[in-house]
């Protein structure tokens, strides 16, 4: 691939000191292999670096649109499981890089439709999607899968995650771990109640991305919704059903060691 004359890629850092401190360090070593490290955000780039920890992955990619540039991430945080590349590596990588020695993997996003009385709104994730009660209170929801009625559900909420997403708040709620590359939403529950009234399913359930999981809230529970995408709060008012599916988007990002999944499980959970 030769070096990087004329090439663009974008370093997308968040404020904390170290992440400062790596930021200049890779601009100046990239700006010596001849690559173009543009002050603010470029479409016409190549590559997306972002450094930080999985939050900041997070927001680089929702501030910019789930954009078709590729993603790779230089952890500073405390997870970092999209971070694949720790800053002392950062020599390793550029080299790497130059040279090809990598693979593109493509992450499935969770996409929602939430319609009220009066419009639809539509949500994208690449974590998760969660429908909860608004300031802790339990809710009551029918839920369909593909048109078919799943449960009569009653508790805290559901969360809808990624197969990326599943290492996240939804292994914290007991659901299962979903390699990355497998095309599935996983629907896991929240403090489920069953009861003679309300019968929940106490865990997850795997469905294929190309079923669609409808969530209607009981009428007097409308306005008691909480949706949460990828970690930021959003209300509406009078949600009469979310609909939610694999997203057609996806983002890519770079994979330098084929095993590194596996590992990161590993180092950040055992």
């Amino acid at each position: 691939m030769g070096d990087g004359k004329n090439r663009t890629i974008n370093i997308i850092s968040n404020y904390n000191t170290e992440s400062k401190k790596i930021s200049s360090i890779l601009t100046k070593r990239l700006r010596d292999k001849g690559f173009l490290i543009p002050d603010k955000y470029s479409r016409e780039a190549e590559l997306n670096i972002c450094i930080g920890g999985d939050g900041a992955f997070l927001r680089a990619v929702h501030r910019n649109n789930f954009p078709s540039i590729p993603f790779v991430g230089i952890n500073t945080g405390h997870l970092g499981f999209f971070q694949e590349i720790l800053p002392e590596n950062i020599d390793d990588f550029i080299e790497k890089y130059i040279q090809g020695d990598y693979n593109i993997e493509e992450i499935s996003l969770v996409e929602g439709k939430v319609c009220t009385k009066t419009n639809c709104f539509y949500l994208t994730a690449v974590n998760e999607i969660v429908i909860k009660g608004n300031k802790s209170k339990v809710i009551h929801l029918e839920i369909y899968i593909d048109g078919n009625h799943l449960e009569r559900f009653s508790g805290d909420g559901v969360i809808i995650s990624t197969p990326v997403g599943s290492t996240a708040y939804n292994f914290s709620s007991g659901g299962s771990i979903i390699y990355p590359s497998l095309k599935t939403l996983q629907l896991t529950p929240l403090s489920p109640i069953s009861s003679k009234a309300y019968r929940s399913l106490l865990n997850s359930a795997i469905v294929p991305g190309h079923m669609v999981i409808s969530i209607k809230p009981e009428l007097k529970y409308e306005n008691s919704i909480l949706i949460v995408n990828d970690g930021v709060e959003l209300k509406y008012s009078n949600i009469e059903i979310i609909n939610l599916k694999l997203s057609n988007k996806i983002i890519k990002r770079l994979v330098f060691d084929k095993n590194m999944y596996w590992n990161n499980l590993k180092s950040k959970f055992l």
